[in-house]
């Protein structure tokens, strides 16, 4: 079922035409940008502009973050524990990628 305004809308948009109000518009005459996702565009572009990431991103970071922890570490005991945590944040990076290519 049409939109009750349908013709209304549809005359509007005739009327702006003939007098050149869509004229000289920015990007006329260009393809639109690609989005492989027209469902959720407006929440991908959100997700983007606030810096979300994906999960394997943030865990990779972190992951980077206990490298250096491990670099500047003399202690033995916390060397191990440390290299104990980046065994089980590499794991936790695989799965988060596996589930981030399925969906």
């Amino acid at each position: 079922m049409d939109h009750p305004l349908i013709d209304l809308i549809n005359q509007k948009i005739a009327q702006a035409q003939a007098e050149g109000d869509f004229d000289d518009l920015p990007g006329a005459g260009q393809p639109l940008p690609e989005c492989d996702d027209p469902e959720n565009a407006l929440l991908n572009r959100v997700i983007e502009q606030n810096g979300a990431v994906p999960e394997f991103v943030q865990l990779s970071r972190e992951l980077a973050r206990l490298r250096e922890q491990l670099r500047d570490c003399a202690d033995r005991t916390q060397r191990r524990s440390l290299m104990q945590d980046m065994s089980m944040m590499e794991a936790r990076i695989e799965l988060a990628k596996q589930a981030f290519r399925r969906g």
